[in-house]
């Protein structure tokens, strides 16, 4: 066991990686609103990280009868994942979009300002978390 496992670090560094990784799949939509053919991404993380904590992906495994195990998925295993948005080439391009392909100038800023809030106070947390563990290393005087 790696000394940190037992923290939140593990899980605070993976939340920060999905939210860079959202960050630049937003900026990318921003920067391709103009590009026809171009299809927006959106990263799929928090779902993920509900489904491994609700227990979706349990897997029960027992070596007696009288045992009962339950195993829940780690959720900092959880890996963030850019899916592109589906469109329907049939369908005709939303006229609230501002773009020529579909991507929305305002929900992508308003998603980025979010996505902004989430990882500053993802990195004020883990920032926190090596002050905790810093000041029981020095202990109290």
């Amino acid at each position: 066991m790696k000394l940190f496992d037992a923290t939140k670090i593990p899980l605070l560094n993976k939340a920060l990686d999905a939210y860079s990784l959202r960050h630049r799949t937003i900026s990318s939509n921003i920067a391709n609103i103009g590009s026809s053919g171009y299809r927006p991404g959106v990263v799929s993380f928090e779902d993920q990280l509900a489904a491994s904590r609700s227990g979706a992906n349990i897997a029960v495994a027992t070596t007696d009868s009288r045992h009962i195990a339950v195993s829940a998925d780690n959720p900092a295993d959880v890996t963030p994942v850019v899916r592109e948005v589906p469109t329907d080439p049939r369908m005709p391009i939303d006229p609230d979009a501002s773009g020529v392909n579909g991507v929305d100038i305002d929900n992508e800023m308003a998603e980025l300002a979010k996505n902004q809030i989430r990882f500053n106070y993802a990195a004020r947390l883990i920032a926190g978390t090596f002050k905790d563990i810093q000041e029981s290393i020095r202990g109290s005087e």
